[in-house]
């Protein structure tokens, strides 16, 4: 905590989940228990963020290519989503976090979305934390959704902040950190509008093993960065 300083903390820090699967097979056990280590990672990482004060973060949950994997894999992520919302949905709400969802959750069974909609307006009015979970997100599409949108309002004056009005994350700072665990070195189409200038930190831990020291670790480093965006 010493090393950390606390008036340069990165507004938005993104995270790409990855390891879940590899972790549980490390340990000869079947992938959703790697993905339900995981979400403990999420509650250590949400109630880390919190603490530390940053402002926004946002956790890349599922994406639009994770259809793919087989059904029973899919049907457990369902699980897991709905009995963290029922379980952790109060505390969320008593520590001041706002919840939102990035991404197209029609897709997702009816009660998952009625659960998601209801813990965006229970918490629609909170303060602190602003917890952005991408759910069916993919950011190509978010971008062809944002020009759709605005041309359906007959909007013709293109401007950056015009059209980061359309995305998801309107009203909110662009990511400042991103981190992806599993040292994978890919954006697997995540934010790809909104980290333009982010930096990018990659651990070799996969994310059940990711824990608030890394998270911390990770500040530290970006702080060490010199941000120039194309400047001397």
């Amino acid at each position: 905590m010493s090393e950390i300083d606390f008036s340069s903390l990165p507004k938005h820090v993104a995270i790409i989940m990855d390891g879940n699967g590899r972790w549980a097979k490390k340990r000869s056990l079947p992938r959703i228990l790697g993905h339900k280590q995981g979400v403990r990672t999420v509650k250590e990482i949400v109630k880390a963020s919190s603490s530390l004060g940053i402002r926004v973060l946002t956790l890349y949950a599922f994406s639009t290519e994770n259809w793919k994997r087989p059904q029973s894999e899919i049907k457990g992520l369902f699980s897991l989503l709905l009995q963290f919302l029922k379980k952790e949905l109060r505390e969320i709400h008593k520590n001041n976090v706002r919840l939102r969802i990035l991404g197209d959750i029609s897709k997702f069974p009816d009660k998952i979305q009625k659960e998601l909609l209801s813990a965006c307006e229970l918490t629609g009015n909170n303060t602190g934390l602003e917890f952005n979970i991408a759910l069916n997100y993919g950011a190509r599409q978010e971008i062809l959704r944002a020009f759709e949108k605005m041309a359906q309002e007959g909007i013709k004056d293109f401007t950056e902040e015009k059209f980061s009005e359309f995305l998801y994350t309107r009203g909110q700072p662009d990511p400042d950190l991103l981190i992806r665990t599993s040292g994978e070195m890919r954006i697997s189409n995540f934010l790809l509008w909104q980290i333009a200038y982010c930096e990018i930190y990659i651990t070799e831990k996969f994310w059940p093993d990711f824990n608030e020291n890394d998270l911390k670790e990770a500040i530290i480093e970006y702080q060490k960065r010199e941000r120039r965006f194309g400047a001397l």
